[in-house]
């Protein structure tokens, strides 16, 4: 679980917390999860000290998350703050609102940017349980 924490970084915690709800589910879920999302997340997150740290959701085959830039490529890539980055994932900001605001870029298919909201929220619910 360490090798996907990055200091200096409160998405850090997020994405960790967020792992560790992968982890927890059964292959069934997993799958389930593969199967409604069907892609590969790239986030871009930069903090407040302007660092960049890089994290990989797959929900395309594994259903894994990786730190580090995403291989095979992302089916879309996500970049954003640290702020806004956990704004979104506490439900604080919606996606869309980030988005046209400036807050958040996405490069590839933006369609699918749409069904992060989703995976952070039906993480943060595992994670509860």
């Amino acid at each position: 679980m360490s090798d996907i924490k990055v200091d200096g970084f409160k998405a850090s915690d997020i994405i960790v917390d967020l792992h560790t709800a992968f982890d927890g589910f059964t292959d069934a879920e997993r799958q389930a999860q593969v199967k409604k999302t069907k892609g590969i997340f790239e986030l871009k997150i930069t903090n407040d000290d302007k660092k960049e740290a890089v994290w990989t959701i797959d929900l395309k085959k594994n259903g894994v998350i990786l730190k580090g830039l995403a291989s095979p490529k992302a089916d879309v890539t996500l970049i954003m703050s640290d702020d806004t980055f956990s704004q979104l994932a506490s439900g604080k900001m919606d996606g869309q609102k980030a988005f046209l605001t400036g807050k958040l870029k996405a490069k590839g298919n933006i369609m699918l940017a749409t069904k992060l909201a989703a995976v952070l929220q039906m993480a943060k619910a595992k994670a509860k349980l």
